[in-house]
């Protein structure tokens, strides 16, 4: 499984990403730098990290939406090759167009940094198969701009096909219908605002992110 992390000028949880991928796939993963255009051939994933690319300028994700590694990671996301957004990253695909709606201020206007409660809605995607439908599991958020918002025919059409991936067991920010991660249209790309890549060791307190890569992996062995 070879893997690509993005890295935009104020990215602050690649880091921790490449870690994380590298422990459960055995591979290291590629720095991809925002500003080339292209990205390495033969790319499994391409992983869009957490932080606060150029300072949250404008809006959360709208400078880093606009580099030029974002065509060739909208190209490898129309071939069928896997996206995944992680909150900054979520952002990002949103302001990119890749996923749908927006995300906002949290609801009380303050940054949340904790442990919170998911349920698994899917168990129907690359990134959600090592779960159960209807499990709960726990991940660690660390964000301001996590709302996540759509119009009510873009929530009843992501609710119809299957493509909320991640909810909130209770209401944590303000998001839409608590929504907290989202599959495209293909079900190949996954934005979520929890950090999985934050709980795959003991020393985390939980492995429950672990799941997630290890579904990846077993996906495209």
């Amino acid at each position: 499984m070879k893997t690509g992390v993005v890295v935009f000028p104020g990215s602050n949880c690649d880091r921790d990403l490449m870690v994380a991928l590298e422990l459960v796939t055995g591979v290291r993963p590629v720095a991809l730098w925002h500003a080339d255009p292209e990205i390495p051939a033969g790319l499994d994933l391409v992983a869009l990290p957490g932080g606060f690319s150029h300072g949250d300028y404008l809006r959360s994700g709208a400078i880093a939406a606009r580099a030029p590694v974002m065509r060739a990671v909208a190209t490898h996301a129309a071939r069928g090759g896997l996206v995944l957004g992680i909150c900054n990253g979520f952002q990002v695909l949103t302001e990119a167009g890749l996923l749908p709606g927006a995300l906002i201020r949290n609801a009380g206007l303050d940054f949340l940094c904790r442990d919170v409660a998911l349920e698994v809605v899917t168990a129907d995607s690359p990134f959600t198969r090592a779960y159960a439908a209807g499990a709960t599991i726990t991940v660690p958020i660390a964000h301001h701009d996590g709302n996540y918002q759509a119009d009510a025919a873009t929530l009843d059409r992501l609710e119809q096909e299957g493509q909320v991936a991640f909810r909130y067991a209770e209401d944590v920010n303000g998001s839409a219908r608590r929504i907290a991660g989202i599959l495209n249209e293909g079900r190949n790309v996954l934005g979520m605002m929890p950090h999985p890549e934050r709980c795959v060791e003991e020393a985390h307190g939980n492995q429950d992110g672990r799941r997630l890569f290890e579904g990846l992996l077993k996906v495209l062995a």
